[in-house]
């Protein structure tokens, strides 16, 4: 699963550094609310969401639970992304500040919680894995700084 999370949401910083701002169509359109914000923000793209459902589904092939599995994972990966984004923009933080625990909690828990009964999962494993992918995502946060995949670590 930690395999599969990386996926998702590494693919989109890698697309991104490979591609810079071409078809980066951003997802909301420019839309802002009634707050005046955003609805998710100018990086979150159409270009992002589907190049981490196509990784995510190879990586279901790759593992063994199938595409439809991955594709699962990287929807409601992306989702959870998209929450925190909303979240961010009504609290009107800026693309890409930090904001711990929101950043990486729902990206993890979402799929999880999806995959439920496709990759049966007892609640202290999940737990595990949402720690995990926490830990990991602040620890590579500073490498994908360093090698210019990331605006600014976590």
């Amino acid at each position: 699963m930690l395999v599969l999370l990386a996926l998702a949401n590494g693919t989109p910083l890698l697309v991104n550094a490979v591609l810079g701002k071409r078809w980066a169509f951003p997802l909301d359109g420019g839309v802002r609310l009634g707050d005046g914000q955003p609805l998710f923000g100018g990086s979150k793209t159409i270009r992002g969401i589907g190049s981490a459902v196509v990784a995510t589904a190879l990586g279901g092939e790759v593992v063994g639970w199938g595409w439809k599995v991955g594709a699962l994972v990287g929807l409601a990966a992306m989702g959870g992304d998209l929450f925190s984004s909303f979240v961010k923009r009504r609290l009107r933080l800026v693309a890409g500040s930090r904001a711990t625990g929101l950043d990486q909690i729902p990206e993890s828990l979402f799929p999880l919680l999806a995959c439920w009964r496709l990759v049966p999962m007892r609640v202290v494993e999940m737990a595990v894995v949402v720690g995990l992918f926490f830990a990991g995502e602040v620890v590579l946060s500073v490498v994908f700084f360093r090698l210019h995949l990331r605006e600014r670590p976590y």
